[in-house]
């Protein structure tokens, strides 16, 4: 209940913004995009000089994405946190356990939908890979996107995974992306 009540949230904050209006003056044609940013990454249950609290680390993002139509994309988002930690999770017999991330890369393959200009609404599943063990994940996002010139762009992205049987995070990231082929 927890994920779809967040999940619900997030669509409701994000449409707000995307009340804008999009000409169909061009004609679209399909087009690469390559995206880095620099993001931090929130989670909750995390485990810090013993004890359970917010724990927040730095992370890199390198997207790329595939626009097929002027409202949709499929991308694959990659993600690493560039620290090791421990959070509190329950096992699949209800036991609090203790579980060890060592530099965790995400890799996920997403769909995206664009309503309007700048707000692009995601979903995807994919894998989080450490040495302890690999998670499997489903993301749930939103990215808001500024036009520059030359096919550049400003990004700014919210995301939302979760780790199943495991614990969830949070990640805002700021960065830019490259457009080719437009």
């Amino acid at each position: 209940m927890k994920k779809i009540y967040c999940f619900l949230m997030l669509v409701v904050i994000s449409s707000s913004f995307s009340q804008e209006v999009e000409t169909k003056s061009e004609k679209f044609k399909p087009y690469h995009s390559i995206t880095g940013l620099l993001s931090h990454t929130m989670i909750k249950d995390g485990i810090r000089d013993g004890k359970t609290e917010w724990i927040a680390f730095p992370s890199f993002v390198l997207d790329y994405n595939f626009a097929f139509s002027p409202k949709w994309r499929i991308g694959l988002h990659n993600d690493i946190i560039f620290e090791d930690f421990i959070v509190e999770t329950t096992n699949s017999e209800g036991d609090i356990i203790e579980l060890e991330r060592s530099e965790p890369i995400a890799t996920v393959l997403v769909g995206g939908y664009k309503p309007g200009k700048h707000f692009t609404f995601e979903a995807g599943m994919g894998y989080e890979f450490a040495k302890e063990e690999d998670l499997f994940l489903t993301r749930l996002g939103t990215e808001y996107s500024l036009e520059l010139p030359k096919d550049w762009e400003l990004i700014v992205n919210l995301v939302y995974d979760m780790k199943w049987n495991a614990y969830d995070s949070f990640a805002f990231g700021v960065g830019i992306s490259k457009s080719f082929g437009k």
